[in-house]
């Protein structure tokens, strides 16, 4: 099995809405990765829509004001895939760690892909009430491919290498994506931990569901942790600049 990191573009944000008590401006990257098992291809997240390269807010409304957005042409998970030799339409599975623009904008570029995602985060992002309070656009979320609506954990292919993890808190039904690969054990944290800091302060982001849900979800990946696996940080540009990227596999 291996696993390849894309990057799909940049955002700049605010440090003090991606943890308590932050300063100053910081740079996000938007990370996508591919997981060829013998079984399948998968991809963990889908970084943004291709909208958000030329109108941001167009696409986003207020929720556009948050960020400084830094994608072109080219960085979108498709046009990624392809840089590597991959068909975006060969794609099997897309596991969503959640429902926001920068995790699920790039869905349409997968058509074939089957999408799991937790009944939480669902069932939240079809109430247009808590959808909205959450941040969770149906546009990017609801583009016609079929969904595999899970309850707790799942193995994808039934051999305990590539198992989705509930991580709830940042969004109702966030997930989180543990992988066993023959170097060792990673897990994919997505929004459940921006940064190494999240994991070792828990200063929460200012956009929380849930802030007992979440610190659970950090005392899980920090046992995890314990435990000898990787975590793999959403949002950190440090750790994000260390880690290798495709055409190179993770080891």
């Amino acid at each position: 099995m291996k696993l390849f990191a894309l990057s799909c573009g940049h955002l700049t944000g605010r440090m003090r809405d991606m943890m308590e008590g932050g300063e100053g401006d910081v740079l996000l990257p938007i990370s996508t990765y591919l997981i060829e098992h013998p079984k399948g291809r998968v991809m963990f997240d889908s970084g943004m829509h291709t909208a958000c390269q030329s109108d941001p807010a167009g696409r986003l409304g207020a929720t556009a004001r948050l960020f400084g957005f830094h994608y072109t042409a080219g960085e979108e998970v498709g046009a990624r895939l392809q840089s590597i030799d991959r068909d975006p339409a060969r794609v099997d599975w897309l596991v969503n760690s959640h429902l926001h623009f920068d995790h699920c904008g790039g869905n349409a570029q997968l058509p074939n892909a089957t999408v799991v995602v937790p009944r939480a985060e669902l069932e939240a992002a079809k109430d247009p009430e808590l959808a909205a309070r959450t941040g969770l656009g149906r546009e990017d979320w609801d583009t016609g491919q079929p969904l595999r609506v899970v309850d707790g954990e799942f193995d994808l292919f039934g051999d305990g290498r590539v198992t989705c993890i509930p991580t709830p808190g940042h969004t109702p039904g966030h997930q989180s994506l543990r992988l066993r690969l023959d170097s060792g054990e990673v897990v994919l944290a997505g929004d459940a931990c921006y940064f190494c800091r999240t994991l070792i302060e828990r200063r929460l982001p200012r956009f929380v569901h849930d802030r007992a849900q979440m610190l659970q979800s950090l005392d899980r990946l920090a046992e995890l942790q314990r435990g000898g696996a990787r975590i793999f940080f959403g949002h950190d540009i440090e750790f994000w600049r260390a880690l290798p990227q495709a055409p190179a596999a993770v080891e």
